[in-house]
């Protein structure tokens, strides 16, 4: 079954300030389509048993694709995930609160002491890649990975493991029509647009 580019949840310039519309018209419509047009070649290339799996399951069982297929699979559909992951957890006037707020206390000290983890996670992945909130044996941790890997790979391929609740893209692409090289200003202004509605969700779900 092919993949196709979920439309975003939201207009272009929903985000404005912290992320403008221009990025999100180049972000959404070309790069995560670039993603989504490169996996449906690999896809189907592959056996008819992995072509029926969700794209998350895929990412999952990597160890199933064949190794010549293995890195345009890894680049492709983790960019597709990855995406289609951030689109949601992206929206102006949440509040962080409830049960992910203890949770986020208890994990990292406080909310001020968790931002800053999460921020260096970014503004450390050295050249392109992604900072995360996952869900490690039930308890929360800041990972990072690079391109566009995921947590859900498993840690031989990706570094680390979990199951993610928040992200933040770090590649260029992301902000650099914007921001230019200050990386470390975008990573300031995410915290403005997190869903923190949707991370509860997720939070929630992996329990």
């Amino acid at each position: 079954m092919a993949y196709t580019l979920p439309p975003l949840p939201y207009a272009y310039d929903a985000l404005e300030p912290y992320i403008d519309a221009e990025t999100m018209h180049l972000h959404h419509d070309k790069h995560h389509q670039t993603y989504v047009t490169n996996a449906n070649t690999v896809l189907a290339t592959l056996s008819a048993d992995l072509q029926k799996l969700a794209p998350e399951a895929l990412l999952k069982n990597l160890d199933n694709v064949p190794a010549d297929k293995l890195t345009a699979v890894r680049n492709n559909i983790g960019g597709h995930v990855n995406h289609t992951l951030f689109w949601e957890l992206l929206k102006v006037g949440t509040e962080l609160k409830g049960d992910l707020k203890v949770a986020i206390e208890r994990s990292f000290g406080s909310v001020d002491a968790f931002k800053e983890k999460f921020a260096t996670a970014a503004a450390t992945r050295f050249g392109s890649g992604w900072a995360w909130l996952v869900v490690q044996n039930g308890e929360l941790a800041v990972v990072s990975t690079a391109n566009q890997d995921n947590p859900i790979m498993g840690e031989k391929l990706s570094g680390t493991y979990g199951t993610p609740i928040l992200t933040l893209d770090v590649w260029e692409h992301a902000y650099y029509l914007k921001y230019q090289n200050r990386r470390v200003d975008y990573i300031g202004a995410f915290w403005h647009v997190v869903n923190w509605d949707k991370v509860a969700e997720l939070y929630a779900a992996a329990q």
